[in-house]
């Protein structure tokens, strides 16, 4: 639609015109429970108070909706059908102070985009709630859609009487016939405004504070789910983390909690993890467990939950300029929120499941074609709605880990203190930001932005050694590399660690791999000499960045990498340990590493793996590398001995516990022989049993997809076990599963539902996706490669873009590792180059992940002829 995707040009002119002085905003939501030709809309009625430095002057406001039924200006009538193109309404002759009244229908939602209306399968109960972020509050009312026209915000909502309806402010009074008005909120951008509404289950919680001055504060909690849910819902460990991070955030930041009340909503058919609307955050509602789940679950639920608090003071208080700067907020949240884990809550070991995930999530986008600084270039909103990426969420926070350590704790939360207080309400971009910590670290912060911040790539840090004729070690250096396409050489502070073998006990052959040595040093330009190591005796492993204090690509020394082979699972210390498999999956991505000795690695020493966030990562990196990395005829022995691997594993592994839990799992996700489906089935059935392993419904599901995508489980056997969880979660693992049948008629049903038609939710097109793309089905999918390449510009102009996005990239054929399949990107990619710049960014990177599988695969394929 025209004008639908805002520039950085336009809004920067609009910013500089307008001030917004409040908006009112009515919404009756009546009609999502109604029946016939208004049921897909509701009606909503702004009034935004604006002035204008330019009396005269033109401009627009935003708005998507189906229909506008009027709109005034300054008492002016305007006519609808003249200045509303269906996403902007013209707006001339501004008067120095103004008033604009829109009335409009707007469209529910099916796509977790604007104000999404989900029906429950299970009790046809409705529920509604709105999801903003860059841009869509204007699919709710008629708004200034940039995050620097911040402005106070009243809403009133009608909805049915009996319903559970929250907003960023609290309700004011009781509600009169299903009519809820909120408190004015403190200002604040339009794409973190929020309503939740429906028959939600709520459970009630208060924290209270006093601080040093005797000022007491007290913030009420809430937290919700789908009566459907209630059941599951642990809402005491919710509330238990909340009040940790609340603490942690008030001792740090010294600015108390700006927003009053303080709503933890878990919602249904969730496009992202949450979103820090102030007041009232969203999560998506699989935070809530239906069966058993490791203790990572639990922490990385509060690791986001900590993470979304960050966010009401860096992003909500102190808000971004434009999308350039939305590190501002994500990075800080992303570094906070795995700070706020360790030192405030039962999850001590969070900087091991941050150098494990977040960083590897970083390391992957910082590798890509589209790779950016962390501070970007974002042109327009197709720009921002891709920039939720590794590098401004991971490697950001990594940065900030790293500053950290460059410029001291206390100079970088004083900075933040700082930063609070200067900017409060108001927005901001990086030199705002710099300004304060130069003050309070006394360092050149514009020097380290310029590295870390406004250039892009990852460094390579490799140990190079010498020894004497007595084993000692008569040089030690670090050798600094960086990709040719981003040669920056960056100032790293790292520590490096010594390890060799010591004897548990005496007389036992059992020797643990501990840390004998350890020192930090900078590192600077292409080689930097230790000479702090010189002297000691020969390490078996030297470990650079020990302790994961900066962001770099870690690589091992010859003999180090020997040592790793033969005995990483004597290395005691988790985050060493960690590490040094987050070193080996960069080796095996790189192409440097066969495929086949990584899986080997996790066969001999994955068992061993103490952290379960670590061995649930080497599972999904094992049954990458076994698809994508290995030679094709190496793939089915590979899968063999995976499985057998597994399958020892979770009979070995200690009964009912989190282990075990997740060898299950992934046994089940690289099961393919008949013993193993037979298995599996039998699991499902009840006739094969596992002392300890409880089959509850969700573990159900999991053995019943690879069972459906081998052909053992047929339309019927599904439909049973949708009839015993006929339930919102239920439903999806039902379409997924149905999608995975290995049949041709089966997908094309599936390709027809995601692609020719919008009728599926947000949540059944990324079921239905999962299912199609099962890499066993090679020769079964390979007809959809050139139909994807046909689509996607037709998909991408006809869908929203969050739909487009889960299509571009979900279809993308990246089961077919084929020089074929890499020609057909390059030929759609060169003609064409007119395509939306967001669109070729997505099919850049899916090309970008295919040419590096061919590479692995090539490195795999030659160590097969080895002697």
């Amino acid at each position: 639609m025209p004008g639908e995707n805002l520039s950085r040009d336009e809004a920067r002119q609009r910013g500089r015109l307008l001030d917004v002085d409040a908006y009112d905003v009515a919404l009756d939501v009546r009609s999502a429970v109604a029946q016939g030709p208004d049921a897909d809309t509701f009606r909503s009625r702004t009034t935004l108070r604006f002035r204008c430095a330019e009396p005269g002057a033109s401009t627009f406001a935003d708005l998507l909706a189906p229909e506008v039924v009027s709109v005034t200006l300054n008492g002016r009538e305007l006519d609808p059908v003249t200045v509303f193109d269906g996403t902007r309404i013209a707006l001339d002759d501004l008067a120095a102070e103004n008033t604009l009244v829109v009335d409009a229908r707007c469209a529910y939602s099916r796509t977790g985009e604007g104000l999404h209306r989900f029906v429950d399968p299970e009790d046809g109960e409705v529920y509604l709630y709105t999801q903003y972020e860059p841009a869509d509050a204007r699919r709710v009312f008629a708004n200034f859609e940039q995050p620097d026209l911040k402005a106070p915000f009243t809403f009133e909502v009608t909805a049915p009487e009996g319903w559970v309806v929250l907003s960023n402010g609290a309700q004011e009074g009781e509600a009169e016939a299903g009519r809820h008005r909120f408190a004015t909120t403190e200002p604040i951008s339009t794409y973190i405004t929020a309503v939740v509404a429906g028959p939600y289950h709520y459970v009630s919680d208060s924290y209270r504070r006093t601080f040093a001055d005797g000022t007491e504060l007290e913030i009420p909690l809430g937290a919700l789910c789908r009566k459907g849910l209630a059941k599951h819902f642990d809402a005491d460990d919710v509330f238990t983390v909340t009040k940790q991070g609340l603490d942690f955030f008030h001792d740090h930041f010294d600015f108390p909690y700006p927003f009053g009340k303080y709503d933890t909503a878990f919602v249904p058919e969730y496009n992202l993890g949450a979103m820090e609307n102030p007041g009232c955050v969203t999560f998506r509602e699989e935070f809530i467990f239906r069966g058993k789940v490791t203790e990572a679950s639990y922490e990385r639920r509060a690791n986001v939950i900590l993470h979304e608090m960050a966010h009401m003071w860096f992003g909500d208080l102190v808000t971004m300029q434009w999308w350039d700067d939305l590190w501002l907020k994500e990075s800080y949240a992303d570094f906070m929120g795995a700070f706020a884990l360790v030192e405030a809550t039962r999850f001590t070991g969070g900087w091991i499941t941050f150098a494990n995930r977040r960083k590897s999530w970083a390391y992957r986008a910082d590798q890509l074609p589209s790779t950016h600084p962390v501070t970007a270039d974002i042109r327009d909103l197709e720009d921002a709605k891709l920039n939720f990426d590794g590098i401004t969420y991971a490697k950001g926070a990594a940065v900030l880990k790293q500053l950290v350590a460059y410029v001291g704790q206390d100079a970088f939360l004083e900075g933040a203190r700082r930063y609070f207080k200067r900017h409060a309400y108001g927005n901001t971009r990086l030199t705002d930001l710099l300004a304060v910590l130069e003050e309070t670290s006394g360092r050149d912060m514009a020097a380290w932005s310029r590295s870390w911040l406004e250039t892009a790539g990852v460094n390579s840090l490799t140990p190079q050694v010498t020894y004497d004729a007595q084993d000692r070690i008569t040089e030690l250096s670090i050798l600094q590399e960086a990709a040719p396409a981003h040669p920056e050489l960056r100032p790293h502070r790292v520590a490096v660690g010594l390890y060799r073998r010591q004897t548990v006990f005496s007389g036992s052959e059992d020797a643990a791999l501990v840390r004998y040595a350890h020192v930090e040093v900078d590192v600077t330009g292409p080689r930097t000499a230790v000479p702090e190591l010189a002297g000691l005796e020969r390490p078996e492993l030297i470990l650079v960045n020990d302790e994961d204090l900066t962001y770099c690509k870690v690589r091992f020394d010859e003999g180090s990498l020997a040592t790793l082979r033969t005995r990483l699972g004597d290395l005691t210390d988790p985050m060493a340990r960690a590490l040094c498999w987050a070193a080996l999956w960069g080796l095996t991505r790189d192409g440097l590493m066969p495929a086949r000795d990584y899986l080997d690695l996790v066969r001999r020493f994955a068992g061993k793996e103490t952290d379960i966030g670590v061995l649930q990562s080497l599972h999904g990196q094992a049954r990458t590398a076994l698809e994508y990395y290995s030679a094709p005829d190496r793939r089915e022995p590979a899968a063999r001995e995976l499985a057998e691997g597994a399958r020892h594993e979770l009979r070995l592994a200690e009964p009912g516990s989190g282990h075990q839990l997740t060898w299950a799992r992934h046994f089940a996700a690289i099961a393919s022989t008949p013993a193993d489906l037979q298995l599996l089935k039998g699991l499902l059935e009840g006739t094969a049993k596992i002392d300890g392993l409880e089959v509850d419904q969700e573990l159900r599901w999991a053995f019943l997809e690879p069972l459906a995508a081998h052909g053992v489980a047929d339309e019927a056997l599904i439909a049973a076990e949708l009839a015993r969880d006929d339930t919102a979660s239920g439903k999806r693992h039902q379409v997924r599963c149905l999608a995975a049948r290995p049949s041709a008629e089966v997908k094309e049903r599936a390709w027809s539902d995601v692609v020719e038609s919008d009728v599926l939710s947000n949540a059944l097109v990324e079921a239905t996706i999962a299912g199609f793309a099962q890499p066993g089905q090679r020769a079964l999918l390979a007809p959809f490669a050139p139909r994807y390449f046909a689509a996607i510009e037709r998909v991408w102009q006809e869908r929203s873009i969050e739909i487009a996005m889960d299509v571009v990239r979900g279809l993308f054929p990246a089961w077919l590792v084929e020089q074929s399949t890499l020609d057909a990107a390059d030929a759609w990619l060169a003609g064409h180059e007119q395509a939306a710049p967001a669109l070729r960014r997505l099919v850049l990177e899916e090309r970008d992940d295919l040419a590096r599988a061919l590479r692995a695969q090539a490195c795999d394929e030659a160590a097969g002829t080895r002697p």
